[in-house]
């Protein structure tokens, strides 16, 4: 599985994904600009040792990327109309998140609305966190998949 952060921009968001990636065996994807450098105190702080664990990759066009990939993607937003629950995951997966401070542009909205999908939350929230959105959907997407190669 394989979890896609969109232009992040807190240091201490991708820290803590990375540790989740780690723990769970999932691959992440990082698109730029990133709101901080790769070599931020804050960074490598919140995601301890757990870096050489996880295998990373940056991609710089995410929607080419996607357009191009033969595996299924979700994305999750605020703006998504299903709840995450209703995706059937595999560990093939690509679970995209968007930058804390602007979500996904309209592009991928219009090319792949079907695709997105939603954490529920009270009336009138703005929206979760980002580190732990990730956290809910790829634990529920490993459950689906009865936590295959983890220690359960």
């Amino acid at each position: 599985m394989k979890v896609v952060l969109f232009q992040p921009q807190i240091p201490q968001n991708t820290g803590n994904i990375v540790r989740t990636c780690a723990v769970t065996g999932s691959d992440l994807i990082l698109v730029p600009p990133f709101g901080f450098s790769l070599a931020s105190r804050h960074l490598k702080r919140a995601g301890l040792d757990y870096w050489e664990g996880v295998n990373m990759e940056k991609v710089d066009n995410l929607f080419d990327y996607l357009d191009n990939l033969a595996h299924p993607f979700y994305f999750f937003s605020t703006k998504g109309k299903k709840m995450y629950t209703d995706v059937d995951y595999t560990m093939a997966d690509h679970l995209v998140f968007g930058s804390e401070t602007e979500g996904l542009p309209a592009l991928f909205h219009e090319k792949w609305k079907d695709r997105f999908y939603r954490l529920p939350m009270k009336k009138g929230a703005r929206c979760h966190n980002l580190a732990n959105t990730v956290s809910v959907v790829l634990y529920e997407a490993l459950r689906q998949n009865n936590f295959i190669n983890l220690d359960i």
